[in-house]
């Protein structure tokens, strides 16, 4: 009997490309929750700090309490080593059995994801406690690096730019201010008084090196502070002149490192290895993406009773992560069930606790019910705790694009060879 390529039939090539299991619907949950059952999530997520892994610990133990899901974490140092697994299954034809259930993930991984066509969706929007979001109110939720995500991810934890640094020796007053001083006698309020305080300490200031997250996002809060027009950070890097729009934060660059940790000649790792240089007594200054992980820190006596917290004047970049399921999942019905279960108030309030994480919630606390309010109260007693308004200026982030064009650039002109 003579064969023929499969080419010659359109419709079936497709049905059998097509993934063999239909996906579940969240408007069904309770179908969904039962197809759940028994189900292991490898749910793929950055590894480096302790308190992100023990709370990704509790999850574990609850969703299998609450939903007899077993979650495992696949600890990652960078999230691209997820996209790239999702993207090499797709090329092997692996269309419906990936190793991969669930991504932390948000910024150029979710743009990358979103292009090739390598996630599960919509479903987000569906998940029985995302309209505890309010996304109506809180447009952030459902918008990632400038990009809608349309269903695609389902938001868990809120971050944004933080300074921390320790009283000690800086001659500051116990609460900032507008008339705080700038110099080498206190903290600096902007990224051109930063510049002005490294050089009058020099060694006690640096960055995590590139392209750790944290740092990268340190190079775009400088560069939305030294242009002129900001425009073009929030479209596609290449629709600009790239070299002119960033020839400030390279000058910026040059005349910083000098006056680095070690001179700018090697940077910490990642923001844990920042922190722990502070608890050191190695630095006076820091930052963190965590607005809390101050606070946490001094109350894990990692950092001295001394330590403050505080944002720039001008603002500090903030943006919301996410988890999305890869299109290939086989375990499509746990990972919803895990991705819904980080949204309640539960795993919400316990993520926030100082003593757990200190992560804030992507919840619309005061629409709350009361009883749900109570359990997000901030400890006001730490006194390097951000107070409550402190984080109302928040920087949106730029298109995703410049995050790897700053990235790329970086290590071309400072990574020696």
């Amino acid at each position: 009997m003579p064969t023929y390529p499969l080419a010659l039939f359109p419709a079936l090539a497709l049905l059998l490309s097509a993934p063999l299991h239909a996906a579940p619907d969240p408007a069904d949950w309770e179908a969904v929750l039962e197809e759940a059952r028994g189900q292991t999530v490898y749910w793929n997520a950055w590894a480096g700090d302790s308190r992100t892994n023990r709370y990704i610990e509790w999850v574990a133990r609850r969703v299998a309490e609450e939903h007899d899901v077993t979650l495992v974490h696949v600890k990652l140092d960078d999230t691209s080593a997820a996209v790239s697994r999702v993207l090499a299954e797709k090329s092997a034809g692996n269309l419906d059995d990936g190793s991969i259930d669930l991504i932390w993930i948000n910024g150029e991984n979710f743009a990358a994801m979103q292009e090739a066509d390598l996630l599960h969706g919509p479903f987000a929007e569906r998940l029985p406690h995302f309209a505890l979001t309010y996304p109506e109110h809180n447009p952030e939720v459902v918008t990632d690096f400038t990009l809608p995500t349309e269903g695609y991810e389902s938001p868990w934890g809120k971050a944004q730019i933080t300074f921390y640094y320790d009283r000690e020796g800086m001659g500051d007053s116990d609460q900032l201010s507008g008339e705080a001083e700038s110099s080498a006698e206190g903290p600096p309020r902007s990224i051109a008084e930063l510049l002005d305080w490294a050089e009058a300490n020099p060694g006690r200031f640096t960055y995590p090196r590139i392209p750790d997250f944290t740092g990268s996002t340190f190079l775009k809060q400088a560069l939305i502070a030294l242009v002129e027009d900001t425009a073009p950070l929030y479209a596609p890097a290449k629709q600009s002149d790239f070299a002119a729009v960033t020839a400030p934060l390279w000058d910026y660059l040059d005349a910083l490192h000098p006056h680095l940790w070690r001179s700018g000649r090697q940077f910490p790792a990642t923001g844990p290895e920042l922190r722990r240089l502070m608890g050191d007594g190695e630095l006076s200054l820091a930052f963190t993406f965590y607005p809390s992980e101050p606070a946490a820190a001094v109350a894990d006596l990692e950092l001295p009773p001394s330590v403050r917290s505080y944002v720039l004047d001008e603002g500090t970049l903030g943006n919301v992560h996410f988890v999305a399921i890869p299109f290939n999942s086989p375990r499509r019905a746990g990972a919803m069930a895990v991705a819904d279960f980080l949204l309640s108030p539960e795993a919400q309030a316990h993520k926030q606790d100082l003593a757990v994480w200190g992560d804030r919630t992507v919840l619309d606390v005061p629409r709350l019910p009361e009883a749900d309010q109570a359990r997000f109260a901030i400890d006001e007693d730490n006194p390097a705790m951000l107070p409550a308004d402190a984080l109302e200026k928040t920087l949106p982030e730029p298109h995703p694009s410049w995050m790897t064009a700053l990235q790329e650039a970086w290590r071309e002109r400072y990574v020696r060879r």
